[in-house]
């Protein structure tokens, strides 16, 4: 074959998903647009000691502020989104291992490690209400992130740890779903991110920059080292993003589920990205925990679309 039949070539990959979206093979093009420059931030934001260990991130409903969580303490902290000042911190629950922060209409929902979910009502009212859900997820499956999926009326886990029981979990890392009309956990994943399908995608991959250090993360056999510390979705393209700290992996999925794009962070930028957000404009805002002698610090990245 010619080099001029190489751009009519496609990836056949596919994460197996169940639920809402379908389980089918997509075709993929071997070049995603990335709207986004990892390595030159367009703000950034050194937070207070208190959010050291800052691990969840989202915004308020009018969005005009930024709102996080730190994994220790059962405390919300809002953020002036242009200055990074946290202008509020407001108690809802007692001290535990918080993951995961994510506003929807009136509610707030906080997802400890455990998979338990805390919907927070009357928000920053003497009517708070805090109601506790909880389902089948255990420590063992490290709940360390949370997103609101718009589309489907649901919240998405994203699981550090075991993702299911079997051998097909071996080589994958799950993504659960609250559902938010029933306020019950689906008990299938609502996708399941496999290592081969990895494998497969940077097999093609020859313009990555980083592709040597890419396929070393993802070569081992006995393990899956992408590790989900953070998940969103793009409010624009529908687009999932998917962080991992262990590596400073960041994947990029189509609505669908098909890989889009694997990006290898810079350490120096993001040693621990634990929490990341969208503005209603493509604004994204990815928060990384304090690791030695770098403090804690919020990134915002402008959408170049």
């Amino acid at each position: 074959m010619t080099k001029s039949f190489f751009p009519l070539l496609f990836l056949f990959i596919s994460i197996q998903v169940f639920g809402n979206i379908k389980n089918d093979s997509l075709k993929i093009k071997p070049y995603h647009d990335l709207a986004y420059d990892f390595a030159n931030p367009d703000v950034e934001f050194i937070l207070p000691d208190n959010l050291d260990e800052i691990s969840g991130l989202s915004l308020t409903k009018d969005q005009s502020q930024l709102i996080a969580n730190n994994d220790e303490d059962g405390k919300l902290f809002i953020i002036n989104k242009s200055t990074g000042e946290v202008e509020k911190e407001i108690d809802f629950y007692k001290e535990g291992d918080y993951e995961g922060v994510e506003v929807v209409g009136e509610s707030i929902f906080v997802v400890k490690s455990t998979g338990t979910i805390y919907e927070i009502k009357n928000f920053e009212t003497e009517n708070q209400e805090v109601i506790k859900h909880k389902f089948f997820l255990t420590k063992e499956n490290d709940v360390e992130g949370l997103a609101f999926d718009s589309k489907n009326n649901r919240l998405l886990l994203s699981c550090k740890g075991i993702g299911g029981i079997g051998d097909a979990f071996h080589m994958a890392k799950s993504i659960y779903a609250f559902d938010l009309d029933s306020r019950t956990m689906v008990e299938e994943p609502a996708l399941k991110i496999e290592a081969k399908h990895c494998h497969d995608y940077l097999g093609v991959c020859d313009f990555h920059d980083n592709l040597e250090k890419l396929k070393s993360f993802f070569a081992a056999e006995d393990r899956f080292n992408f590790s989900p510390s953070a998940i969103a979705i793009h409010p624009i393209t529908g687009e999932i993003y998917i962080a991992s700290s262990r590596g400073k992996v960041l994947l990029i999925l189509d609505a669908q589920g098909g890989i889009l794009h694997i990006e290898k962070l810079n350490k120096k930028i993001h040693p621990q990205p634990e929490g990341m957000c969208f503005d209603a404009d493509g604004t994204l805002y990815i928060s990384n925990e304090r690791k030695k002698e770098e403090t804690a610090k919020i990134y915002k990245f402008a959408y170049k679309h």
